[in-house]
C-alpha cells in the first residue's frame, strides 16, 4: 500500500505546529491517535444541541422540482427559479430551536432553516449534494467536492455518511463511536472551518468558539466593501482579516485549505445575489443569508439565517473551476503567506508543487483545483484513526466519491492509493 506518501506530505504540514495536534477536540494530527472528544468546550458533545425528533430534508417534488437534484446525482444545472417556490410550504423558513444544530457556514444554515437539509442539523452526503444544487445552483463537481470534504475530511462518518453541520454529535453521526472516536462536525478547527473567517472568530481567539456569528466582523466586512460585497471588496476584506489574525492570533494556522476561505468569500457575490436584483450583491441580501440584523446603535446582531424573500438562484452552475478561478483572482490581488505562527514567528509551509516556502506557486486556476482535490485525497479522517491503518478501500471511497475522472480532466496527477 502506498498511502505512506500521502501521510508524509500531510505530516510535513503539521510538524512545525505541534500545538495544532495537541488541542482537545481537534483532528490535525492524522497519524498517531484517534480524534479526542471536545467534552464541554464550545462545539463539544456536552454542549451540542440534541433534537430527539430527527427528520430528513423535505424532498423536492414534481410540483416543486427546483434543479431536479435528487439522490446525490447531478441536477439539471439550470437555475433562475425562485427559492423557495411560491406555495412550497415544505421549504418555508422555520427558525431553529435551541435543540437544533447550526454551524459556521451561513449557506448551509440557511438551507437547514428552509428544510433543504435536515432541520435539526444532522445531515448526510446525499442531502448536502442535493441541497446546494437545488438552492444555489452549485455545479455538481463543486457540490460533490464540498460534501466529500465535509464528511470524509472535516469529520462526518465514512460509513453512515452522516455529518453535523455544527458541533460534535458523534452519537448521532457515527456508525460506532468506540471505533471512530469523536466526529466534531463542521465546527472542527482547521478543516472545514479555518482561521481568518469572514464572520467567525479564530479558534484560539474565540476560546474554542469558531462557529458563532461575530457582528463586529460582519460590520467590518460591510464597511470595507461599502455594502457592495463584490470581488474587489471581499478580496480586500479577506486580506484585512488575514492581517488581523497574523497580528492578534499567536497560534494562527493558515494552511493550503485556508485558501478555500477565499472560495467561501466568493459565494457571497456568486451564489447569494438574486436574479430579481440583477444578481448584484448588496447589504440586505448578504445580511439575510448571514443572519445579520442591524441594531439602532449600528451594531450587528445575529438572527437565524434565511433565504431572502423573492430570491432566485443563479442562472448557470457555479463549478469547482469557477471557484478556483475566484480563489486565484482574489489571492492574486493580495497574496499572503501560507503557514502558521510558531513562538511569535510566521513559518511558511510546503505542499509541492503548489505551495513552496509558504508561497502559492500555482500558476493557473486549474492548478488550484488540483491542489484542493489532492488535499482532500490526502489526509486520513479521524474516523479511521480507531483502526490500525486505513484500508485502500476506505481511501478509494473518497476518491471515487469526488470522481476519479475529474483529476484527469483538470490535468491533476491521480493520487496513489495502492
Amino acid at each position: 500500500m502506498k498511502v505512506v506518501l500521502t501521510l508524509v506530505s500531510f505530516a510535513s504540514l503539521v510538524t512545525p505546529f505541534p500545538w495544532v495536534a495537541n488541542q482537545p477536540g481537534l483532528k490535525n494530527h492524522h497519524l498517531l491517535a484517534r480524534q479526542q472528544s471536545g467534552g464541554g468546550q464550545p462545539g463539544g458533545p456536552e454542549t451540542c444541541p440534541f433534537n430527539t425528533n430527527h427528520e430528513g430534508a423535505a424532498p423536492i417534488t414534481d410540483t416543486f422540482p427546483y434543479n431536479g437534484a435528487k439522490g446525490g446525482v447531478p441536477g439539471k444545472g439550470i437555475g433562475g427559479y425562485q427559492v423557495p417556490a411560491p406555495g412550497d410550504d415544505a421549504h418555508q423558513f422555520i427558525a431553529p430551536t435551541d435543540e437544533d444544530i447550526r454551524g459556521p457556514c451561513p449557506g448551509l444554515n440557511a438551507a437547514a432553516n428552509h428544510g433543504f437539509l435536515s432541520r435539526d442539523g444532522i445531515t448526510n452526503y446525499t442531502e448536502v449534494v442535493d441541497a446546494v444544487q437545488n438552492v444555489y445552483n452549485m455545479g455538481y463537481d463543486l457540490a460533490n467536492f464540498l460534501a466529500v470534504f465535509s464528511i470524509y475530511i472535516a469529520d462526518g462518518d465514512w460509513t453512515t455518511t452522516k455529518l453535523s453541520i455544527g458541533c460534535d454529535a458523534t452519537t448521532r453521526t457515527s456508525v460506532s463511536p468506540t471505533l471512530t472516536g469523536s466526529e466534531p462536525g463542521l465546527d472542527g478547527h482547521n478543516k472545514f472551518e479555518a482561521d481568518t473567517s469572514l464572520t467567525r472568530d479564530d479558534y484560539f481567539l474565540g476560546d474554542g468558539d469558531n462557529f458563532d456569528f461575530n457582528g463586529t466582523l460582519f460590520g467590518m466586512m460591510a464597511n470595507t466593501t461599502n455594502g457592495v460585497f463584490d470581488l474587489d471588496g471581499l478580496a480586500l476584506f479577506r486580506f484585512q482579516r488575514y492581517q488581523q489574525s497574523r497580528r492578534d492570533n499567536p497560534q494562527l494556522f493558515f494552511g493550503p485549505l485556508g485558501l478555500f476561505t477565499h472560495g467561501a468569500a466568493s459565494f457571497v457575490y456568486e451564489l447569494f445575489p438574486s436574479g430579481t436584483e440583477g444578481y448584484a450583491p448588496n447589504l440586505n441580501n448578504t445580511a439575510t443569508f448571514f443572519g445579520a440584523e442591524q441594531s439602532p446603535d449600528g451594531t450587528w446582531v445575529h438572527v437565524p439565517e434565511r433565504i431572502p424573500d423573492n430570491w432566485t438562484s443563479r442562472a448557470t452552475p457555479y463549478t469547482l473551476l469557477d471557484v478556483a478561478t475566484q480563489i486565484f483572482e482574489m489571492y492574486s490581488m493580495y497574496p499572503v503567506g501560507i503557514g502558521g505562527s510558531v513562538n511569535g514567528t510566521f513559518v511558511g509551509i510546503d505542499f509541492p508543487p503548489y505551495v513552496q516556502g509558504g508561497n502559492l506557486t500555482a500558476a493557473k486556476p486549474s492548478d488550484l483545483a488540483c491542489l484542493l482535490y489532492q488535499f482532500v485525497a490526502g489526509p486520513i479522517p479521524s474516523s479511521l484513526n480507531g483502526f490500525v491503518e486505513p484500508s485502500v478501500q476506505a481511501l478509494q471511497a473518497a476518491l471515487t466519491a469526488i470522481g476519479g475522472e475529474a483529476f484527469t480532466n483538470l490535468g491533476c496527477p491521480i493520487p496513489v492509493t495502492k
